[in-house]
């Protein structure tokens, strides 16, 4: 697996000038409070194996004080093009970005992504529910998560996931025009339609402590999974509640984590190990 990440925080690989210092350390991870345009430009170059990054949408939510999520549009799309360039810094040549929006704004940085250099692999469409509908608008149902690559993807692990039969009579959901004999008895290719992550609202999966919302484990488990190894280096700038860190835990993966507000909530659940995963069936395999 390499060297741990705590230690390799303690010397320089990440670090430029040495002066980081964790608000927690495992193992696998280092977890540092403050705002991410302050701290990303402290970290080394070409780095790190994929790059999670789930901002604030700039719909109004109160994430804390120290979160504008009220910025006007030229505002938030600066902001974002800001710590997007030190994202795209940080990772290795064939590393994997995964950008998760709304539609309203990844259809915007998709093309500041390109303009960069990037190169596109997918659009995912994950299929939840944003809320209630909307006056003279289609009832918004999805969250946009983009996938890029730094030049040629190192590492791809292509998912199959289980045949969706119906719960009450056994049969196959979908009609497979006649070649269900045809279909790989381990499972269907994922699709750039994600309808089976669930969405986090029992207690139990996220701190009863942050009202905001939660990514499903199972969402994280997945992009991790398809896009890295044991002992890759995962980078989330925004950590939210913690659920890229203990899936990184989870899966071996070394991790470095950000967040601008309060980190003992992401701290409690990693030291306390209490983040139910959701039942995950995919099935990775190799490159």
């Amino acid at each position: 697996m390499g060297v741990p990440a705590n230690k390799l925080f303690n010397t320089t690989p990440f670090s430029k000038n040495g002066r980081l210092h964790p608000e927690h350390s495992t193992r696998l991870g280092a977890l540092f409070k403050g705002d991410c345009l302050e701290v990303l430009p402290t970290l080394a170059a070409d780095r790190f194996d994929m790059i999670f990054a789930d901002p604030p949408f700039n719909i109004g939510k109160g994430y804390g004080r120290r979160v504008n999520d009220r910025r006007t549009d030229d505002e938030y799309l600066d902001w974002c093009h800001t710590w997007i360039r030190e994202c795209i810094r940080l990772l290795k040549p064939g590393g994997s970005f995964f950008l998760y929006n709304i539609p309203k704004w990844n259809i915007r940085l998709a093309n500041f992504l390109l303009d960069s250099g990037m190169l596109f692999r997918d659009w995912i469409v994950v299929d939840v529910k944003l809320g209630l509908p909307i006056a003279g608008r289609l009832y918004p149902s999805h969250y946009s998560l983009l996938y890029f690559s730094k030049g040629r993807h190192k590492t791809f692990h292509n998912v199959r996931i289980p045949i969706k039969t119906c719960r009450h009579c056994g049969g196959d959901v979908k009609d497979y025009g006649g070649h269900r004999n045809a279909i790989n008895p381990k499972g269907i290719n994922l699709t750039d339609v994600w309808g089976d992550i669930p969405p986090v609202r029992h207690w139990k999966f996220k701190s009863k402590k942050r009202k905001a919302n939660a990514l499903s484990t199972k969402l994280l488990e997945r992009v991790i999974g398809m896009s890295t190894e044991v002992g890759d280096i995962v980078l989330d700038p925004f950590g939210g509640s913690g659920t890229t860190f203990a899936v990184c835990e989870k899966l071996k993966r070394r991790w470095i984590g950000i967040e601008i507000e309060s980190a003992k909530i992401i701290v409690e659940r990693l030291k306390e190990n209490n983040l139910h995963h959701y039942k995950n069936d995919d099935l990775l395999e190799g490159n």
